[in-house]
């Protein structure tokens, strides 16, 4: 029998009021971006919080409202990075159904290690191999150039994900870099419970993924949620926040897991049902 984990309430995130004042921002920043790409970060944001907001009412992702939303979600953060890789021309970007030409933007702000993470994840999610091909190509020099402070083993763990999608056999080598790298002693800029209880859970995942050590991944599976409700209602504030309604690295994870035929032996709303089965892709254009 599946083991069951139950999520937090999230009270506010699921009110019909914030629900359409989030939707309607969504909409306008995404209209901007043709002309001001400049609000890619803010968008990015808007569109994962949209996403995760409706999985507070829609917790196993059966309405085709809240799979757009992840969509669109995953599309914004595609087009970010695909904007930042060059620095002269406009790129053609799907979003929100229908194609949009941006400017360039070179290297930004926003074009960092953690927002790729986040892209990828999204991209793993929905099941978009061509935007993960994209994702897996991006110049980690250009993740650097954004400025952000980001600890090294950041970028370890993207080097690590870029060479998994792409077949490369070094891959071993830079996981055990991105481990030894992310010991709170070591990765000392990062708030060290966020780290073990939020950013560490997926690399670990990632690890017993590889080893094809299924028992292994669903017993990290039910440790990475735990970690993932701890942190998330620590405090009140971040019980009331839409981020915690989706344990999105875990997620990501357990997507490519449930792809090589794992069985999942974990069943939580923070997994939403059908976005670890698929069960939207193919529906509509991407």
């Amino acid at each position: 029998m599946p083991t069951q984990l139950l999520r937090h309430e999230i009270p506010t995130a699921s009110s019909p009021e914030a629900l359409e004042i989030l939707h309607g921002s969504l909409t306008r920043s995404i209209d901007r971006l043709e002309n001001s790409p400049s609000g890619f970060n803010r968008t990015f944001d808007s569109s994962l919080t949209f996403a995760r907001s409706l999985c507070a009412t829609d917790a196993t992702v059966s309405r085709l409202q809240t799979w757009e939303a992840f969509i669109s979600a995953m599309q914004v953060g595609s087009a970010l990075f695909n904007a930042a890789v060059i620095s002269e021309g406009t790129v053609d970007c799907r979003i929100a159904d229908k194609v949009r030409v941006i400017p360039a933007v070179g290297p930004q702000y926003y074009a960092n290690a953690g927002n790729w993470i986040k892209a990828f994840w999204l991209a793993a999610v929905c099941r978009e191999s061509s935007r993960m091909d994209q994702l897996s190509r991006f110049p980690i020099s250009l993740l650097r150039a954004s400025g952000a402070g980001y600890d090294e083993y950041i970028y370890h763990w993207v080097d690590s994900l870029q060479t998994y999608w792409q077949e490369d056999p070094r891959l071993v080598d830079k996981l055990i870099v991105t481990i030894d790298t992310s010991y709170p002693d070591v990765a000392g800029n990062t708030d060290r419970e966020l780290l073990e209880k939020i950013l560490y859970q997926p690399i670990n995942l990632f690890h017993r993924f590889l080893r094809k050590d299924h028992d292994g991944f669903n017993e990290a599976l039910v440790e990475a949620l735990e970690h993932h409700r701890q942190y998330w209602t620590a405090n009140a504030q971040r019980a009331d926040s839409a981020e915690g309604a989706v344990a999105l690295g875990p997620l990501a994870i357990a997507c490519l897991a449930y792809d090589s035929g794992f069985p999942i032996d974990v069943e939580s709303d923070y997994l939403p049902r059908a976005l670890l089965h698929r069960s939207w892709v193919g529906e509509f254009e991407t």
